[in-house]
């Protein structure tokens, strides 16, 4: 019997059909063994559809799975109906307030965001890479959310999977970037190698969402560079040499 998929929940969004899944389980082989379900992998295509249905039944079986074809941008769309994988808008945040959809994206380093505001019926996933992050994803996210119906200060957030600041070394112009948009962010970098310093997207992107006034953010705390076998990762793929690397999927939906 072929392993299950790993399901990664969040305290603050209980009640709440979501996930963070992980690598484990799944139909892909290969440098993407597992639940990969990036659809712009180089994976066998039917590899991924079975993957992506596996991990909509582990959170929210019979709903539809909607996603977005993410460029690391700030871009939100706000889903009234489900479209076909191949007219996939291009965005990194998913806003609803409809039953019966599975709002998915996708990461394999970056950080996912999963948004709900149970007393409005408003739900929410963000794809925050640095990009997207420093250029306000979530907050667009939060403002799509607040334009169904939402009010910041009942939406709950979790920081999903991410690669960790142990794990993630930036070149001193990374580091300057950060500083120069706002002296404040100099707290999310510690020192490295020379030159160099290790980046704490987590806290950064957790701190976007404090700061927007939520009224919880949770830190699942997990790195996705270390542990191969229960995560995909972008930057340790690159590190190994390998061709190609998964993705594993975040989703969040309303019964």
């Amino acid at each position: 019997m072929a392993e299950a998929p790993e399901v990664f929940r969040s305290a603050l969004l209980e009640g709440i059909p979501h996930g963070f899944l992980g690598r484990r389980g799944g139909h892909s082989t290969g440098f993407v063994a597992g639940l990969n379900a990036g659809l712009g992998s180089g994976d066998e295509p039917g590899a991924v559809q079975a993957n992506r249905a596996l991990a909509a039944a582990a959170v929210l079986p019979g709903a539809k799975l909607v996603s977005v074809y993410q460029v690391h941008s700030p871009l939100c769309v706000t889903v009234t109906a489900p479209w076909p994988d191949d007219r996939r808008p291009e965005a990194d945040a998913l806003v609803s307030d409809r039953p019966g959809l599975l709002l998915g994206i996708v990461t394999a380093d970056c950080a996912p965001v999963l948004l709900a505001d149970r007393t409005a019926g408003v739900i929410g996933a963000a794809h925050a890479g640095w990009k997207g992050a420093v250029a306000g994803v979530t907050d667009q996210a939060i403002a799509a959310m607040e334009a169904l119906g939402a009010q910041r200060s009942r939406i709950v957030a979790a920081v999903g999977p991410c690669i960790a600041q142990a794990s993630y070394e930036v070149d001193q112009a990374f580091v300057d970037r950060f500083g120069a948009a706002d002296p404040a962010n100099w707290r999310f970098f510690a020192g490295g190698a020379a030159g160099h310093a290790q980046f704490d997207l987590e806290g950064y992107v957790a701190a976007r969402l404090e700061s927007a006034g939520l009224s919880g953010v949770q830190r699942l705390g997990l790195d996705t560079y270390p542990d191969p076998a229960r995560f995909y990762s972008f930057r340790r793929a690159a590190h190994l040499g390998e061709p190609d690397y998964g993705r594993q999927i975040s989703l969040i939906g309303l019964e």
